[in-house]
């Protein structure tokens, strides 16, 4: 195996060098198509996304097709068999991107591809059209593709929960048959740490209205005694944290701890632009909060904003909150832990009502394989350092899916979304050098996989 990879690395990270002003050109041209899924104005935008994508894999050499789904997204999906028992890898990414939001909060226009300090700017030019990138610059450094299996997944709405291909997934398993699949849609702990992310929190939507009032009642005529929904909602939300910031939903536990790749607080500190002199949440370490214990946030809330505000007592507010929950928890019975705790919380016997709006479950990955062994020495060879384990406190609930209709399948995470990406923020970007290493990485272990499995 170790020559193999050496004799492979020589040609392909050459091949991959070569090949990285065709990966800025296909990322300026993605980037350029503003593929946000939830927004009815951008659907030509996805549809030629998903052309494009399309296109550049046939160029590669793998044909594809164009799916569209039930929630109204295209997947391109793909499939170039191999030679009789020969080992099938599924790689998998998405084409669709998050809003860019108010664009006088970037540095540069988050539709167009721009390059300031070493780094690639625009929205999805890290999550994950920089993947989609990846991806195919592997591809293209073969003279020849390697005579395994190889599957394409590109989907086109997993920004927006995924519900599409989840249910192609379910409805043609066949078109998602693989020994290998790889997630590329995370990252490294920190620029050229090879990682692979072996974790994955669920996710549980959960929307709480609180009604008091049948109107709107002047402040000073009735207040002291009225009672303020806003307020018996703010006091019922307070109690979801202690003051140490540690989740405290009532029968759900939050002492979880993470075996796997430490997370440096002052590094945690900086890459998450949390502020000098404000505290980092929680009793345990920043690995252990992010990656293996549950975590509420409060995403939205419906109130008065202070610019339009009266002198008067709400009648009612609405919150939505982003509930995270780490593997071995069901995320349906934490949102139902969470709907119980709001009810007996939220004070003075307001009118409460909670609704569970979307769940996704967690994920563990199986180490144990011939697949992570030959992608680990792959990706160690590409980065020339030891490979990490990390969580990811986000959710990829397609995880599961597979998993379920393909039990064989190793499946590994992995990708060019570092922390200084700033993925789902203003001015996100990627280090052209975590692409052109998963690229190679990618490459190598399609090269080496043929021999090994």
């Amino acid at each position: 195996m170790a020559d193999q990879l050496s004799t492979q690395y020589s040609t392909l990270s050459k091949r991959v060098t070569g090949l990285m002003s065709r990966a800025h050109a296909d990322l300026a041209d993605l980037v350029s198509l503003p593929s946000v899924h939830i927004d009815p104005d951008k659907r030509d935008d996805c549809r030629a996304s998903a052309a494009w994508v399309r296109g550049a894999f046939a160029d590669a050499g793998i044909e594809t097709q164009v799916y569209d789904t039930v929630d109204g997204s295209q997947a391109v999906i793909g499939h170039r068999p191999g030679p009789p028992g020969s080992p099938t890898v599924l790689l998998y990414s998405h084409h669709d991107v998050q809003p860019a939001g108010p664009e006088d909060l970037w540095n540069s226009p988050p539709f167009a591809l721009t390059t300031h300090d070493g780094r690639w700017f625009g929205r999805g030019a890290a999550d994950c059209k920089g993947n989609v990138v990846a991806i195919l610059t592997a591809l293209r450094s073969f003279a020849a593709l390697p005579a395994l299996g190889i599957r394409v997944v590109i989907e086109g709405s997993e920004e927006a929960g995924g519900e599409g291909l989840d249910q192609l997934a379910r409805s043609q398993s066949d078109l998602f048959d693989a020994d290998m699949i790889l997630i590329c849609d995370t990252g490294n702990v920190a620029p050229g740490v090879p990682t692979l992310t072996t974790s994955l929190r669920g996710v549980a939507g959960v929307k709480v209205s609180v009604e008091t009032l049948a109107s709107e009642v002047h402040a000073g005529q009735f207040g002291g005694a009225a009672p303020d929904a806003l307020a018996a909602l703010i006091a019922g939300l307070a109690t979801l944290r202690d003051a140490d910031g540690n989740t405290t939903i009532d029968g759900l536990p939050a002492s979880q701890s993470w075996p796997g790749a430490t997370y440096d607080p002052l590094q945690f500190r900086s890459d998450s632009t949390t502020l000098d002199g404000v505290d980092i949440l929680g009793s345990g370490t920043p690995a252990e909060m992010v990656w293996a214990r549950p975590a509420v946030t409060v995403i939205g809330l419906d109130a008065p904003n202070t610019d339009d505000c009266v002198a008067a007592i709400n009648p009612r507010a609405s919150a939505m909150l982003n509930l995270r929950v780490p593997p071995g928890v069901n995320p349906g019975v934490a949102a139902l832990a969470l709907e119980g705790h709001l009810h007996k919380h939220i004070p003075w016997h307001a009118k409460v009502q909670v609704d569970t709006v979307m769940t996704g479950a967690p994920f563990a990955a199986d180490t144990s394989g011939p697949g992570y062994k030959a992608l680990t020495e792959a990706m160690g060879k590409a980065y020339r350092a030891e490979v990490v384990h990390s969580g990811q406190g986000g959710s990829i609930p397609l995880c599961t899916v597979l998993s379920e209709i393909c039990p064989r399948a190793e499946i590994a995470l992995l990708g060019v979304e570092e922390p200084n990406c700033r993925i789902h923020a203003p001015n996100e970007s990627v280090d052209p050098d975590e692409i052109s290493k998963t690229a190679l990485s990618l490459a190598l272990f399609l090269a080496t996989y043929t021999v090994d499995a």
